[in-house]
């Protein structure tokens, strides 16, 4: 049986249901494709929660000995140790490095082949492309991106001579399946961090806007758009006092993001449990045209549920189930259009996702990329 390792951030990222399901959507697909896998994951510190977030997550997931939580020195925190780990990854015939979770070493060189799999179009090759900073891609034999414009005209993002080969996320469509009708009245939701954790950026030359600097763009939404609500399991600090106060002062509701999606059961559960999504993205998808696609519009359109959007370049994507927006006009035309007709746009939504998010067909198509369809 053919055996992959999946490097990616579960222990990194506890409390955040969201992120799980994109390691377990890659590691669970390649299974169901036949594939023996095993996820690893490097963690800085001793940090119990993460350590026992990590083995709730994979004891969950049915990943029991297929997992490894390592410390800084390659010591096991859960599963085995580097040095076991470097005789799996010598049998191993492909590595996916999740958001270049794995970095330079034995590990990342022991497989016979491997991915990188870029969620954040934009800073990744940004970082990449900065010679102040030790952040690097190198050390991989097929580059796959979220972002579906990187190396493109019209796109900006720097690309070093690295051929990105887009790619949308891998749902597993057994595991979202479509929920019913919501009753009452129409509430779009989104599970979302204020403030991005990397900070600013620049590229070719301009400073792009971030995640929070989106979301007050179109902060009277709620007040523009009858018979709907909007709510935000948001990630806010308590000192964005005057933030907080603008959202709710126009109508927002905001719900602990932990309580509402920190678990990928609840995640999915919060999805399923909505009307619709609305979301912003961050700035550089936006700015730089990236193309990006979301994993979290990909669980959305799985559950048939719709999505409204931030134009993020992706152009001819769009379909009734997946309207994006550019400014505010847009934005509650698109709110009312998914209101106005729900049904319709609920099943574009699952039909989509059955015809180009089935991780069956992602993963397939780039395992045909690396030569192992």
């Amino acid at each position: 049986m053919a055996l992959a390792l999946i490097a990616g951030a579960l222990a990194n990222k506890p409390g955040s249901g969201g992120e799980a399901w994109v390691r377990l959507s890659w590691v669970l697909g390649l299974q169901r494709l036949g594939w023996q896998v095993h996820l690893v994951e490097r963690l800085s510190g001793e940090d119990t929660a993460a350590r026992c977030y990590f083995e709730e997550v994979v004891g969950r997931s049915g990943l029991e000995g297929r997992a490894s939580l390592l410390d800084a020195e390659g010591r096991a925190l859960y599963g085995q140790d580097e040095r076991e780990l470097l005789a799996v990854a010598a049998e191993a015939d492909l590595l996916f490095n999740v958001s270049g979770h794995l970095g330079a070493g034995s590990l990342l060189d022991a497989p016979r082949r491997r991915v990188y799999v870029d969620l954040d179009p934009g800073f990744t090759q940004a970082w990449h492309a900065d010679p102040s900073l030790e952040f690097t891609v190198d050390g991989h034999d097929l580059y796959l991106t979220v972002g579906q414009n990187v190396g493109k005209p019209g796109c900006p993002v720097p690309v070093s001579g690295i051929e990105w080969t887009p790619t949308l996320p891998p749902v597993l469509l057994d595991r979202w399946t479509p929920a019913p009708t919501p009753e009452g009245t129409l509430t779009f939701t989104t599970v979302a961090t204020w403030r991005s954790p990397y900070g600013g950026l620049e590229i070719d030359g301009r400073e792009m806007g971030l995640k929070h600097h989106q979301f007050r763009r179109f902060a009277t939404l709620p007040e523009l758009v009858e018979g709907a609500e909007f709510e935000l399991a948001l990630d806010i600090h308590p000192g964005d006092a005057a933030d907080l106060e603008m959202l709710r002062s126009h109508g927002w509701k905001l719900v602990d993001p932990g309580a509402a999606a920190g678990t990928p059961e609840a995640f999915r559960e919060y999805v399923r449990g909505s009307g619709a999504e609305f979301s912003v993205a961050q700035g550089v998808y936006v700015e730089a045209a990236t193309g990006w696609f979301s994993d979290r519009t990909a669980a959305y359109l799985a559950c048939g549920r719709p999505a409204v959007v931030q134009e993020t370049g992706l152009g001819g994507l769009g379909f009734p189930g997946l309207q994006a927006f550019a400014d505010l006009e847009a934005a509650v035309t698109a709110a009312e259009s998914v209101r106005d007709g729900y049904e319709e746009h609920a099943a574009a939504a699952r039909a989509f996702a059955e015809g180009h998010l089935d991780s069956d067909r992602v993963l397939g198509r780039v395992l045909d990329l690396v030569g192992r369809g």
